[in-house]
Parts: C-alpha cells; sequence; structure tokens
C-alpha cells in the first residue's frame, strides 16, 4: 500500500496539527524519500510507538533524523535522540482538519 491515513492523537504539532485531525501519508521507502528539514513525518518508535513529528535535522552520518514537536514538552528527538530513516513510515502529503465543534 503505498498510501495511508493516520488520525493525530495530541498536540505535539499543535496548533497546525490537533488531536484528532487526520493525515495522508505517502508510504515511500526511505531509500526513495530524501527527507528534508521541514517535512512531517510519521514513524515507529520502540518505546513511545507511532508518532508524528516536524523533521528538524537530517544528519548525514549514519542516515539519522531529528525530529521535534512545537512544543518543549513534546516527546522527540530532544528526549530520545535521532531516529533512524528506516523507522520512518510515511511522509504527510495532505491534512484533513477535525470539523469545528
Amino acid at each position: 500500500m503505498i498510501l495511508g491515513v493516520i488520525k493525530v492523537t495530541g498536540n505535539s504539532l499543535s496548533p497546525e496539527y490537533n488531536d484528532g485531525d487526520f493525515v495522508l501519508i505517502a508510504k515511500i521507502p526511505c531509500f526513495l524519500f530524501n527527507a528534508k528539514a521541514g517535512d512531517i513525518v510519521v514513524f515507529e518508535h520502540p518505546v513511545y510507538g507511532q508518532l508524528i513529528k516536524k523533521v528538524d535535522a537530517v544528519l548525514e552520518q549514519g542516515d539519522k533524523i531529528f525530529v521535534t514537536g512545537n512544543h518543549e514538552q513534546s516527546i522527540d528527538s530532544r528526549h530520545f535522540g535521532a531516529i533512524s530513516k528506516h523507522a520512518i513510515i510515511g511522509k504527510v502529503i495532505w491534512h484533513i482538519k477535525k470539523p469545528a465543534s
């Protein structure tokens, strides 16, 4: 499957992405997808599970990516270090905001 839909949980990337929003991701293998600063990616972390974060920096040595949320208290690379490019599930290509209540 090349595309996937993921529901955003939490507010790590608010105000752009909020709890209850949906994102469409392109599940492109990491060897075809060159992550760059500013991309929003979904990845699998061994402790925290599936996360959505912004690519802050691509570290050329070792194919590692530094990812962050928008808030200091976000669980991100500031807490667990850079992630492997191979942990990336997909890149966000479409954002669907939850309906206003």
